[in-house]
């Protein structure tokens, strides 16, 4: 499922027009990055739960040249999936 598809899901299961699924859509994707870039865990009840992880500093090998160097600390977002979502996903 891409982006469009899971507008037009949300348009029928919503019973509203597609542009104002887009909007409610690009609505909550905007909340979430934004409370990431805050460092703020996101959960969602029944769903699951989006938050940042911070990485170390490690040594990694360039694949083309083969060197070692070293990889700075970085974060990356991340999704937990809640109870709910993982007993839907294992039916």
């Amino acid at each position: 499922m891409n982006k469009t598809d899971l507008i037009n899901s949300i348009a029928d299961k919503a019973n509203c027009t597609k542009k104002d699924a887009a909007s409610a859509l690009e609505a909550v994707l905007a909340s979430i990055q934004e409370s990431l870039e805050k460092g703020e865990k996101v959960a969602i009840s029944g769903f699951g739960t989006f938050e940042v992880r911070e990485r170390n500093e490690k040594v990694c090998i360039n694949p083309r040249t083969k060197d070692k160097m070293v990889c700075p600390p970085s974060k990356a977002p991340a999704f937990k999936p809640g109870k709910t979502l993982k007993d839907a996903v294992n039916k």
